[in-house]
């Protein structure tokens, strides 16, 4: 069991520690499909980066592109949605635990 933790972790650290991920994610599971709307959503992140960093998701299986009538569209896939999950059970940790006065 200890190999599967340590393995889940590293996965989910290699693709964390990738600039503008969580974010994309967040996006995309909020409705945000079509490429100009993430775009829009996230500032300060440019073309280039948007467009590595979906190259990337895709080939690690966290989303998917479609075509629909000459339209581009991203979806979640399973890994994706996992990953959402636990960037809620991430922030819900932050509410519970991290309570820390920063005028001490």
């Amino acid at each position: 069991m200890e190999y599967k933790i340590i393995n889940g972790f590293q996965i989910l650290q290699n693709l964390l520690k990738l600039r503008w991920v969580p974010e994309i994610i967040e996006s995309i599971d909020k409705g945000n499909n079509r490429y100009s709307e993430i775009l829009k959503s996230i500032p300060y992140l440019s073309h280039t980066e948007l467009n590595r960093k979906l190259r990337v998701l895709i080939q690690k299986g966290v989303i998917e592109r479609t075509e629909k009538e000459g339209a581009i569209y991203y979806s979640l896939l399973d890994f994706g949605l996992d990953l959402v999950h636990i960037f809620n059970h991430l922030e819900d940790i932050e509410e519970k635990y991290c309570k820390i006065d920063i005028i001490s």
